[in-house]
């Protein structure tokens, strides 16, 4: 005989925990319009999942380091993004010598009038 938590996870209801997982598991149109919580309880530490075509897709906050991101939005190659890296060092360098190169203090409204550096 199957228990109420045991359903196939491919007619999960709107909300369920499911015995044996500590996961909360929605549907999408359930998750939709909670997903704001939902991300914050995910960020906290609980395990969320979504289901769909009977698959869990889990909520996770996750590191990002952005590597490869030149390439994948630019198409640049690691040589090209070291020269790149070399070229505005240089160009920062430059700008440093020649007084040019002001600290932020945070204050943006003075930084766009003109009065910040």
């Amino acid at each position: 005989m199957r228990h109420c938590c045991e359903i196939p996870l491919a007619f999960a209801t709107e909300m369920r925990y499911f015995s044996g997982m500590s996961m909360l598991t929605l549907t999408p149109t359930a998750a939709r319009g909670n997903l704001s919580e939902l991300l914050r309880r995910a960020i906290q530490g609980d395990d969320i999942g979504i289901v769909v075509d009977g698959k869990i897709v889990a909520l996770r906050p996750v590191t990002v380091e952005s590597t490869d991101y030149a390439m994948r939005e630019y198409g640049l190659s690691a040589g090209e993004m070291a020269h790149f890296e070399q070229r505005i060092h240089g160009q920062i360098q430059k700008a440093d010598k020649a007084g040019r190169l002001h600290q932020f203090t945070g204050d943006i409204e003075a930084l766009v009038a003109g009065k910040g550096h």
